[in-house]
């Protein structure tokens, strides 16, 4: 068979890749092409069509600054149903790009699968109306999900596992200890490590990173790591603590965001699946989400928006597990005192690790990306 499969940011690279090895395992004779990045080229053994560092747009003014660029994307994306003929389309997530992929896959009558559910529950719900329309499969990676699509809108979902348990498990069996860990990083420091996670798009990290390193700098004794995303270069991280009168010269490291969390006496993540991988890897956190810090903006999001929480822990537990600080609520002061009892032995740290293990007894343990795979081979096999 071939396949045909679109991620469009950092998570998605990492959720696509193990499930084109999965795909592989269910279709010996898979042939695939995508847009995505290097992990999915390693596990495809062929390049992308588009690296989704170039797709990486975030907000309505930066999506409409790179319109031409977009309209230039979906164009190559028609391009390859049209010359290359899969036999199914694969999208993951991202779904302001792919429900359009998945309208123009459906009129050429392609099966086509969506790996990651789009989150309609929070906003934009009259996308549950495309993907009705346009999508042959839906396969959830968040419990509650099914339930939502059943209940509100007769559409059944496959809840098949999250991809995040499976991934973090394999990842630790990697990790050295604490003391290896920091001798193999240069980290001399004996401090309390503190994981900056500050997202992956490039406005994300100018919003969010200064407020959280200006944070540990306030609160003092601890050492904050960050873990710089993939698609990113080096230098925006420099660039924008200089800018904004940070300590330029904090640790930054690319290509161990598990291990630096693992090793974190706790972390400041951006909104978003890091916080999911936090907490399945176990480290409490503070979640941020600066953005402009508009009370205006944040008004407008709580009207908007149809759920009580933006983390993902939170929205799995249904409870608030982890504390979100939102926009103008994401201060440093505000940091410092929801940070500071999590560097301790308080109760809020040995609370916020009991709400993890709910959290995992809801996720369950299925081998998410084996279970999507057999489910998209089976239905093809049904043609």
């Amino acid at each position: 068979m071939r396949y045909f499969v679109i991620a469009g940011e950092a998570s998605g690279d990492i959720h696509a890749a193990q499930l084109i090895k999965s795909l592989r395992k269910n279709d010996t004779a898979a042939e695939f092409i995508f847009f995505g990045g290097d992990l999915m080229a390693t596990a495809a053994e062929t390049k992308p069509v588009v690296h989704y560092r170039e797709m990486a747009f975030m907000g309505f003014i930066e999506v409409a600054k790179h319109l031409p660029a977009i309209l230039g994307f979906m164009r190559t994306a028609r391009h390859c149903i049209d010359s290359w003929h899969p036999d199914a389309v694969i999208l993951v997530d991202y779904p302001s790009f792919n429900l359009k992929v998945a309208r123009y896959a459906a009129s050429r009558g392609l099966k086509t699968f969506y790996f990651i559910s789009p989150k309609v529950w929070a906003w934009k719900e009259h996308r549950v109306k495309q993907i009705k329309a346009y999508i042959t499969e839906l396969y959830s990676i968040l419990p509650f999900e099914p339930d939502y699509f059943s209940h509100k809108h007769g559409y059944h979902v496959e809840y098949v596992g999250n991809p995040t348990v499976k991934e973090i498990a394999e990842a630790k069996r990697a990790f050295s200890t604490e003391e290896q860990f920091r001798k193999d990083n240069s980290i001399e420091s004996d401090l309390p490590i503190v994981a900056i996670v500050p997202g992956s798009r490039r406005k994300e990290i100018a919003d969010n990173l200064p407020v959280m390193i200006r944070a540990c700098e306030s609160l003092g004794n601890v050492l904050p790591v960050i873990a710089g995303a993939p698609s990113v270069d080096c230098s925006l991280y420099t660039d924008v603590l200089q800018r904004n009168g940070c300590n330029a010269a904090c640790k930054i490291l690319f290509g161990k965001s598990f291990e630096i969390i693992h090793h974190a006496r706790a972390a400041l993540v951006t909104s978003g699946t890091a916080t999911l991988e936090t907490a399945v890897i176990g480290t409490p956190q503070v979640v941020c989400y600066r953005m402009n810090g508009s009370p205006l903006l944040y008004n407008l999001y709580k009207r908007m928006l149809k759920v009580h929480y933006v983390s993902l822990p939170n929205l799995i537990v249904d409870a608030p597990i982890v504390k979100e600080l939102l926009l103008h609520h994401c201060s440093v002061d505000n940091i410092i005192a929801n940070l500071r009892p999590l560097i301790g032995d308080s109760r809020e740290r040995k609370d916020m690790l009991s709400g993890y293990a709910s959290m995992m007894k809801r996720l369950g343990s299925d081998d998410c990306t084996a279970t999507a795979a057999m489910h998209i081979v089976s239905n093809l096999k049904k043609q």
